[in-house]
């Protein structure tokens, strides 16, 4: 069932868990993802960021909304970390049923202003949402976007901005970092502060970047407020080590019916630990 990222997370936010948002970047991703979604019959995001729009084309576009349609479970199709307002008109364009419009690195007015701009035009074609406030932290050249160190979210700041721009979802800054952690720093949580946004902002909250983040305390996330939260890193590094395993030194290993398969199962494992992990196993019985 296709529908928008505003469904999915207002059902979220009422029964306290998060849903998953996978990115993917290729057809073989997101077969693999939308089945172990409908396997552990759990809402679903499927993510995807304008360079990997570019990367699979809009013909593909296309395919993931026919097969969205098609799912036992509802499923989103969201523009991760759009960066204008004309990209935000070019997912309109595709297809897509949420944006995400991250002005996070501008001043706050100008993160207001053009946040603002898109959510007036998204809600007009019934599309939902996303902005950020507070910087993650990027540690490699693959990372979505992010600052070298994090810039907490402020919660004052936090309840201005929803009341000044009508998002339909907000990215905060926690603790977290796009890619993997950086060895030098201890991976960590600031839950209180988590808690103390969401008792005065009450729509659903985005964590970005949990690589290498405890298991506890993403769980904890979970039920105290966070109800998206954006996987990437972990499902494609299962997905490509995999691939690596099956190719060998073999250079008779070459058709793809045999080689992602096995790719595909070794990412949905990693997929099907986060879905239970965000307490979202069972959930699409919700919608």
């Amino acid at each position: 069932m296709l529908t928008t990222g505003k469904v999915i997370l207002d059902v979220a936010n009422e029964h306290n868990f998060a849903v998953p948002a996978f990115n993917i970047s290729d057809w073989a991703m997101f077969k693999g993802i939308v089945e172990i979604s409908e396997e552990t019959n759990a809402p679903l995001i499927v993510a995807i960021h304008p360079d990997e729009v570019r990367h699979i084309g809009r013909e593909m576009i296309t395919g993931i909304i026919e097969r969205s349609h098609n799912a036992s479970v509802p499923i989103a199709i969201h523009w991760d970390h759009g960066a204008t307002y004309e990209q935000a008109l070019q997912a309109f364009q595709y297809g897509f049923t949420s944006v995400m419009i991250d002005a996070s690195m501008k001043p706050f007015d100008e993160n207001v202003a053009i946040s603002r701009q898109v959510t007036a035009s998204a809600h007009a074609l019934g599309v939902s949402v996303e902005g950020e406030l507070g910087t993650i932290g990027a540690n490699d050249s693959y990372a979505e976007g992010g600052s070298a160190t994090i810039i907490y979210t402020d919660p004052d700041d936090a309840v201005t901005f929803v009341e000044q721009t009508g998002v339909d979802s907000l990215a905060i800054a926690i603790g977290t970092f796009h890619g993997f952690y950086p060895a030098h720093l201890k991976p960590e949580l600031k839950l209180d502060l988590l808690k103390e946004i969401k008792s005065r902002v009450h729509l659903p909250l985005v964590l970005h970047g949990g690589s290498n983040n405890p298991d506890d305390e993403i769980a904890e996330a979970a039920r105290t407020g966070i109800n998206k939260i954006n996987i990437s890193t972990d499902i494609k590094v299962a997905y490509h080590n995999r691939m690596r395993e099956v190719l060998g030194d073999d250079p008779k290993t070459r058709e793809p019916n045999a080689i992602q398969p096995l790719c595909i199962e070794a990412m949905k494992a990693v997929a099907a630990q986060k879905i239970e992990l965000f307490g979202a196993t069972g959930k699409g019985s919700l919608y």
